[in-house]
């Protein structure tokens, strides 16, 4: 193989997981607003074939994980904004919830790529400097220790 199909194969990875996290944040902000089961909303995200281009497993992966963490990643955010997290808009909530997940549980991934992830969702689904928003929180978290 070619360094030149590697560097196509990494690129299709990342536009893949970029999908992931994009429904993923779709996925979660449906969850917030309505309490359905994470495994409903899933399965309609995957009936809808919303996630033909994306890496599913991550999809299910991030759906699954942010929920069971939800206390603890809540706990972590409150520490680094000046308001309740339940008065945030539920976008931004579920934006915030996903970065933090990757920066706190998963060390695989570099914590720029989880802060610019998020910060690509905030500027498609956002208002308009939720980005700003969503950065800032997300680079306090990503400067203070793992250990839970």
């Amino acid at each position: 193989m070619s360094i030149f199909q590697v560097l196509e194969l990494t690129e299709l990875a990342s536009v893949s997981r970029h999908l992931a996290r994009r429904c993923a944040a779709q996925a979660l902000y449906q969850w917030m607003l309505t309490g359905q089961p994470t495994a409903e909303i899933e399965a309609a995200f995957i009936s809808d074939d919303g996630l033909s281009d994306s890496d599913i497993s991550y999809f299910r992966h991030l759906i699954e994980a942010v929920p069971e963490r939800r206390e603890t990643l809540e706990h972590r955010l409150h520490g680094m904004i000046e308001r309740p997290l339940s008065q945030l808009d539920p976008v931004e909530r579920a934006i915030l919830l996903i970065g933090a997940y990757e920066i706190l549980f998963r060390p695989d991934i570099p914590n720029g790529v989880a802060i610019n992830e998020a910060i690509e969702m905030a500027h498609l689904f956002g208002a308009t400097d939720s980005f700003k928003f969503v950065n800032g929180v997300l680079d306090r978290l990503a400067g203070e220790p793992r250990d839970l």
